[in-house]
């Protein structure tokens, strides 16, 4: 019974992977059809095994200095999770996001074993959305940087953009807050205790976060460069594929494209980082198939570190089942 109940459910979340993934390789054939496939195959011919090898093992570091960043960031909170629980629960969350829509669902994963494993599940909650947030705004800051360095080069239509975008944003964030502010009070009208237990815990877990700004900083400090090495990684990828940006492009339309990367239209946002990336280094004169052949090479880097840590995140469950008695 308990498996015929929830049988519907588990398809509907196949399909859902199924269609996403289907949405991913419509992209990816669009692509090919529109694109020169000759260049594309000579650019992907280019990168020799040892520089995809090297620059997976730098990805794989990068992810390292990420793991301390995420425990640094939910301990300030009050999660109290040791080293390796942290890195069970990031390496599954990186291995999930192969999976799951978008980069949330390799947060869902992440939580799983967190919420578990600490005395104040609220706490690894609030930690991995200020995380997530920091990631965020460590992305938009390069962003800015792209945008500070490209005065002159920057084409019309994305200057126009740019604009625009800090207009909204500017605009549609104040509100949010006062909104929220204002319509608190009516947001918690005719809520349970146990609701408002739970809020309450999410509030002090955020207070605790809020106290300490010298974490905030250090781990968007640590967001930064853990965003600018794989930028960096991915303009030597380029390279080898044939294709010589100055660095200054690369840090206004990766951090776009991996932005755009986040909507969840496609598995892992597999299409879209590579068709975003491709319109927005069209305007630098940046050829499409070499663009085209860099991003499906960092596809590759991201697929082989994801399933890496899906083995790393197995190895830890196995040793700490093995370590608790019997």
């Amino acid at each position: 019974m308990i498996g015929a109940h929830h049988s519907p459910a588990a398809s509907r979340g196949w399909l859902v992977i199924l269609a996403r993934w289907f949405a991913a390789l419509l992209v990816l054939g669009l692509l090919f059809h529109f694109l020169p496939l000759a260049p594309l195959r000579a650019a992907l011919a280019r990168v020799p095994p040892a520089r995809f090898l090297a620059v997976l093992v730098g990805y794989l570091l990068a992810h390292a200095i990420g793991i301390a960043k995420w425990r640094m960031v939910v301990n300030a909170a009050g999660a109290e999770l040791d080293l390796a629980t942290s890195a069970q629960c990031y390496t599954g969350g990186l291995f999930g996001t192969l999976f799951l829509p978008s980069i949330i669902g390799g947060d869902v994963v992440r939580l799983a074993v967190g919420l578990r494993r600490s005395p104040s599940p609220a706490a690894v909650l609030t930690g991995n959305v200020a995380d997530r947030f920091l990631d965020v705004t460590a992305q938009a800051g390069l962003v800015l940087l792209g945008l500070l360095l490209l005065p002159g080069s920057l084409p019309p239509q994305f200057r126009i953009a740019a604009r625009g975008s800090l207009f909204v944003l500017g605009g549609v964030i104040p509100v949010v807050v006062a909104l929220v502010f204002l319509l608190y009070r009516q947001l918690l009208g005719g809520r349970s205790i146990r609701f408002r237990r739970r809020l309450a815990r999410l509030r002090h877990a955020l207070r605790s976060v809020s106290r300490r700004p010298h974490i905030l900083i250090l781990g968007w400090l640590l967001g930064t460069l853990i965003q600018s090495i794989f930028l960096i990684l991915t303009a030597l990828l380029a390279i080898s594929c044939g294709l010589i940006l100055p660095l200054r492009i690369w840090f206004f339309a990766w951090p776009l494209a991996k932005l755009a990367a986040v909507l969840p239209l496609t598995q892992g946002g597999i299409g879209v980082r590579e068709a975003a990336l491709v319109a927005l280094l069209a305007p630098f004169g940046a050829a499409a198939p070499l663009v085209l052949a860099a991003g499906l090479v960092w596809e590759g880097i991201i697929i082989a570190g994801g399933l890496i840590a899906g083995a790393v995140a197995f190895l830890l469950r196995r040793s700490e089942s093995q370590s608790l008695p019997n």
